[in-house]
């Protein structure tokens, strides 16, 4: 583990002399890391730091990337959890002023403020437990409620059908269908279409039937 550390030091090194003559600075102080592992092996990952630059960083639990939350057990509950309750949080606000603006206005908030919030980063969803599923739907489901005022006891189905709006897992389904579109037409920058491998042109595919 101490050649693999010291290793990634160096990589790291590699990168902040790219970054000078690029005129970037490696910020060391805002620089973070996590080992990696399903969860039953959380409790063998190293706690002992890592070399950045002059700096030794301790290995945190959870990193964010682009707004992503990522979780030392690669699970997606710190994103789900941060999402949900961001959400919830903007909803009560907009819960106030229900009364003071038009329905079309109430709308266009939470689509911006709210619905934005649970579509980005959504295709790295896929696959996440039921559990997860419905508290994000959650946010859905009351989002539909404020819209029309109605009570928690009321069907949301009806509700989300007249909003248009599709529930988590088919959002997942679509955003991935909509990827895997753009990397067939050459759309998408090329490491993600060179990723992207038909079934019907590999070799081993007669294995599959």
């Amino acid at each position: 583990m101490l050649e693999l550390q010291n290793i990634i030091s160096t990589c790291i090194d590699d990168v902040a002399r790219w970054m000078h003559p690029n005129r970037l600075q490696l910020n060391t102080a805002k620089t973070e890391f996590l080992w990696s592992t399903s969860s039953r092996r959380l409790h063998l990952l190293p706690m002992s730091p890592i070399r950045v630059g002059t700096d030794q960083v301790m290995p945190v639990s959870v990193v964010r990337n682009l707004g992503i939350y990522m979780d030392a057990d690669v699970s997606t509950r710190s994103h789900i959890s941060k999402t949900v309750a961001a959400c919830f949080a903007i909803l009560h606000q907009l819960w106030s002023i229900r009364r003071s603006v038009p329905r079309s206005v109430l709308q266009s908030l939470v689509s911006s403020l709210v619905l934005q919030r649970l579509d980005y980063g959504n295709a790295m969803l896929a696959g996440i437990p039921s559990h997860l599923t419905k508290r994000m739907q959650s946010v859905f489901n009351s989002a539909a409620r404020l819209l029309f005022s109605a009570s928690r006891y009321d069907r949301i189905t009806p509700l989300l059908t007249q909003l248009h709006w599709l529930k988590v897992l088919e959002c997942i389904k679509f955003k991935l269908a909509v990827l895997v579109y753009r990397c067939l037409h050459q759309t998408t920058p090329p490491y993600l279409a060179q990723e992207l491998h038909l079934l019907t042109r590999l070799v081993s595919v007669s294995a599959l039937h």
